[in-house]
């Protein structure tokens, strides 16, 4: 088949786990034989709008690489120059599918152009964007001035008072008229994803949770809505041989921003009773990674002095670059996650997970069998979890050993059986 794979990243310019999955099922579609085309985005100030550059992936180059750039217009959610470009591709390749990850920073209406060419849709749904304009459920402004308001679900003025009032002019006496300009810009922004919703054939969703959140509160019908988790490729996870003379160390994997919560992590990891390490991975991201290096500085010097600061790592060693070097995982995100990849990772690792009892966390990590849950956002519940695995010897191995919940040998789903699952997919939109 020839497919165009939409993501709104791809590695090693962008490295989070959408874009991290995008890539694996890219290798491994060009592997299968297929031709794989990849829409994606850069941004480059040095380069006008919707200049198109064509790389390669660097580990397979048969996956060919489409960069669009997008550095002034990002915040947009359709973007004219970012569909012609995308028409141009589908012209050129003659896809017969097209397969969607995301369209933040790029444009929603691509899937108009799709369909002008009758080019069939699938859609991995990775977070809430579809319906949440912010993506995360999680607000920028509250009443309370909660940095970290969590929102119970999608309303237009809220959006706009809540989300966007950062765009406001700061004018006491022009609130009332930005509340409305914006109640208004997230109304659109809202009837057109509906629209566009309309127009894919069939939503892939890689926990139960969001499948049923987005049927539940989008209104997503039924029929062409899947559960299928995301495939791996196991071989990544082996490997891992951990140092016996360390001190029980936990390790975080992701993004150096708010939502991840690592904030949380680093206060918990202060209250902790006895010796410890924390590693934390990810890439540096300025001001916010500055930030968190000043929470740590805060803690008392035994915990302050025992936190690592680690460089950036490529998803293909991370077995030995990151899990030979920790004895448990923490995922401890303030917004509802659905089904990160570092937990999948950890379980192949044989490596205990620590995280959040909601979402596609609690859904993939169960307290004392594969790993612990704590209470939402509850930084002392976290801390006292964390604690359990240092006054009780052999329970981070116990419970390591259990692996992924939803197979007989604790296995994570295996990147060849998920191609041809994907296969299946798209056989079923084209057929």
């Amino acid at each position: 088949m020839k497919i165009v794979k939409v993501i709104h990243g791809y590695p090693m310019l962008y490295n989070a786990g959408s874009e991290v999955y995008s890539q694996t099922i890219c290798q491994a579609l060009a592997e299968r034989g297929h031709e794989v085309h990849v829409f994606t985005r850069e941004e480059d100030s040095f380069q006008p709008d919707g200049a198109l550059r064509v790389s390669h992936d660097p580990d397979m180059p048969a996956v060919t690489l489409h960069l669009v750039n997008n550095p002034r217009m990002r915040d947009r959610y359709r973007l004219d120059i970012i569909d012609r470009r995308f028409s141009d591709l589908l012209d050129e390749v003659q896809p017969d599918v097209v397969h969607i990850g995301h369209l933040n920073h790029l444009s929603t209406s691509l899937v108009y152009e799709a369909k002008k060419r009758k080019v069939p849709i699938v859609y991995t749904l990775h977070d809430y964007w579809l319906m949440c304009p912010r993506g995360q459920f999680m607000q920028m402004h509250s009443a309370d001035d909660n940095l970290w308001a969590a929102c119970d679900g999608q309303e237009d003025k809220k959006c706009a008072k809540q989300c966007y009032a950062r765009y406001f002019s700061g004018s006491a006496q022009e609130e009332a008229d930005d509340v409305i300009y914006w109640e208004g810009w997230v109304s659109r922004r809202m009837a057109h994803v509906r629209d566009i919703v309309n127009h894919i054939d069939l939503f892939i969703s890689p926990a139960n949770y969001l499948k049923q959140r987005y049927e539940l509160e989008f209104d997503l019908p039924q029929e062409k809505s899947i559960y299928l988790d995301y495939g791996f490729d196991r071989s990544r996870m082996q490997g891992r041989v951990r140092q016996n003379n360390e001190v029980f160390t936990f390790g975080y994997i992701g993004t150096h921003m708010p939502a991840k919560g690592i904030h949380q992590l680093i206060n918990a990891f202060g209250m902790l009773r006895g010796e410890a390490k924390l590693r934390i991975w990810g890439r540096n991201r300025g001001q916010d990674s500055r930030s968190l290096h000043e929470i740590a500085s805060l803690l008392p010097d035994n915990k302050a002095n025992s936190i690592e600061w680690m460089t950036e790592y490529k998803n293909q060693s991370i077995a030995k670059d990151v899990f030979s070097y920790t004895d448990a995982i923490v995922v401890p995100s303030v917004w509802v996650e659905n089904s990160p990849l570092v937990i999948h990772e950890a379980q192949q690792a044989k490596v205990p997970v620590i995280t959040a009892c909601v979402g596609g966390m609690g859904e993939y990590v169960h307290h004392e069998v594969n790993g612990l849950n704590y209470q939402h956002r509850d930084t002392v519940d976290l801390a006292k979890q964390m604690q359990r695995l240092l006054d009780e010897p052999g329970l981070a191995k116990q419970l390591g050993q259990h692996g992924y919940p939803f197979s007989d040998d604790g296995q994570i789903p295996d990147i060849q059986q998920h191609i041809l699952d994907l296969e299946a997919c798209y056989a079923r939109v084209m057929g």
